[in-house]
């Protein structure tokens, strides 16, 4: 067989099973997006809460804002028990829990905060504590102190 001919099939053949592989692979690998929403005013805002697609859930930044008001609370500990209920009530409805976060993002206007908001997370969790960064902010909507964003994976 000529050279050519064989340099061609070979390409040919080659080419043939990426093309048939990267098919499967795409339509078996497509997973379903869903948005996350829960009631109240800040599901009128134009972002989703969080989306999840397969296993992995982005959660957006999130504020311990008080429900009833719309501004946060004058105690920290009330701004943070706000924060995470907000946080399990978001990962529930994906059917996750805290134990599922594998990355979390805080922004915090008071960095001498630090160790009141290490207390309050610290009892969040059951098993090993996510990849974490704590980051000062020069202010955050509506008066919190605290902003967190996150990823979960469902375990």
């Amino acid at each position: 067989m000529n050279r050519r001919v064989w340099i061609l099939l070979v390409v040919l053949g080659a080419s043939t099973i990426f093309t048939v592989r990267g098919a499967f692979s795409k339509a078996g690998n497509q997973e379903k997006r869903r948005a996350i929403n829960l009631p109240g005013p800040a599901s009128q805002l134009p972002f989703s809460k969080a989306i999840l697609t397969g296993d992995t859930l982005y959660i957006s930044g999130s504020i311990g804002l008080d429900p009833k008001t719309g501004k946060a609370p004058d105690k920290i500990e009330d701004e943070l028990r706000n924060l995470f209920d907000d946080y399990k009530a978001t990962l529930s409805a994906a059917g996750m829990n805290m134990d599922d976060l594998v990355y979390v993002q805080v922004s915090c206007t008071d960095l001498s905060l630090y160790e009141k908001f290490n207390a309050a997370y610290r009892a969040q969790f059951a098993k090993d504590f996510p990849a974490r960064e704590f980051i000062g902010a020069a202010s955050l909507l509506r008066g919190g102190h605290f902003e967190m964003q996150a990823i979960a994976v469902r375990r």
